[in-house]
């Protein structure tokens, strides 16, 4: 991390972070009150093919507010012949683009080991961007990455212990969180202080 905090600040480049993470009508059950021998119970409306599939930057420079860029895709669970049941190497580099133009510098990019991550597309677009220094995570260590902390917070807040109505209802309550979390950059801090590793 320190090499890769040298190559940044050489570069005045952010030091982003990228992980994918997934969420369905089907909220995690967090603690609550019920009568005793009473377990209760949450009636869905039939939308539980529904899926929710979200790409996270957690973007990071020395003297600046941190930030976090997402992109966010609504699926079906069964999908049409053809069709992805996740982002493909264009939708990454979508994000990247559209991360560089809001951070306005290079970025210096950490991310795991997924095999759209190393497509010979994205490997290509890559090596003309010069704008853009990649490094992949070791495998296995989702605890070095702070966006995993982003998934945690929403998982334990906005998706928790909540009958969604429709995706459509997800949907705004996801992005009604994300929306938070922008703009308290202090809880961006802390998902990269949980990781141990310095910018």
């Amino acid at each position: 991390m320190v090499a890769r905090g040298m190559t940044a600040a050489a570069l005045g480049a952010w030091i982003v972070f990228e992980d994918e993470a997934g969420f369905s009508m089907t909220p995690p059950a967090r603690a609550t009150w019920a009568r005793r021998a009473h377990t209760p119970t949450i009636r869905m409306r039939g939308w539980t093919r529904c899926r929710v599939t979200l790409a996270g930057l957690c973007c990071y420079k020395p003297g600046e507010r941190s930030r976090l860029i997402y992109k966010l895709h609504v699926h079906n669970r069964r999908p049409a012949k053809g069709e992805r049941r996740s982002y493909g190497w264009r939708d990454f580099r979508w994000l990247l683009v559209y991360a560089h133009g809001r951070l306005g510098a290079p970025i210096v990019l950490i991310w795991d080991n997924l095999n759209t991550h190393r497509t010979k597309g994205m490997q290509e677009f890559i090596k003309a961007t010069d704008w853009l220094t990649v490094y992949h995570l070791p495998t296995y260590t989702p605890d070095l990455n702070p966006v995993e902390g982003i998934w945690s917070a929403l998982r334990r807040t906005a998706h928790a212990n909540t009958a969604f109505e429709t995706p459509d209802h997800l949907v705004r309550t996801l992005r009604t969180r994300l929306r938070k979390i922008q703009y308290r950059s202090h809880i961006i801090d802390g998902c990269l202080a949980a990781t141990r590793l310095r910018p």
